[in-house]
């Protein structure tokens, strides 16, 4: 594997620290709007890995000899603005955020990750590993368009719409740091590469709607 620029390397563990900052937020908020107390637990428990995975990232920065916050600090309006342009409002609206939006970028995330070496990426790769919402999320939805079937509609809508912003989300970042934008061009070999990229990215998110017995 090539030497990959430290800087980018930075960049990708700080746009990730602050990711993982906000899903605790947003997990916990998302929490109280469960209509169980084990669903609320299930969230909080959840959240507290994120705030676990927060840790790990910036401990690894400060390892590397960067400030946690100053590694984060680029990122934040473009992840705040995602992030306010998709509150969900409802407890199912949470949990297919949280699926559907936060596995497209997490599976962006991923796929950067494989151009880096270790233990930067293993260290990547295990924070952005399921909590265990995925099936969760599956479940919960699935179970509640079963006794309702007008849901499914409005969530495949919800789910489109998140995927757009969350592309948009992906641009603003990558537009952010030109050597993030440097790393995907370099480890995708060419744009043709970057076009794959995306066509996987896209099929994941299919593979999810349907998942959740969504219309992608």
């Amino acid at each position: 594997m090539n030497a990959v620029d430290q800087g980018a390397v930075v960049d990708l563990l700080g746009v990730l620290a602050y990711a993982e900052l906000t899903a605790f937020d947003r997990l916990a908020e998302d929490a109280r709007l469960a209509p169980t107390l084990a669903g609320h637990a299930a969230l909080a428990q959840m959240a507290a890995a994120e705030l676990g995975h927060h840790a790990r990232l910036t401990a690894r920065l400060a390892e590397l000899g960067a400030d946690p916050t100053a590694a984060m600090a680029p990122f934040v309006a473009a992840l705040d603005a995602f992030h306010d342009s998709t509150r969900p409002h409802t407890w199912l609206e949470g949990l297919v955020k949280a699926y559907v939006g936060d596995g497209l970028a997490g599976d962006f995330y991923r796929e950067i990750a494989a151009f880096l070496p270790d233990p930067d990426r293993a260290l990547i790769l295990d924070v952005l590993a399921d909590t265990g919402h995925a099936d969760f999320a599956v479940r919960e939805v699935r179970a509640a368009i079963a006794t309702n079937r007008t849901l499914s509609g409005r969530l495949a809508l919800w789910g489109r719409r998140l995927v757009g912003e969350a592309i948009t989300q992906s641009q603003a970042v990558i537009a952010e740091r030109d050597r993030l934008a440097r790393l995907i061009i370099e480890g995708t070999g060419d744009l043709a590469g970057v076009g794959r990229l995306v066509e996987r990215i896209t099929a994941a998110h299919t593979k999810r709607m349907r998942a959740l017995g969504l219309n992608p």
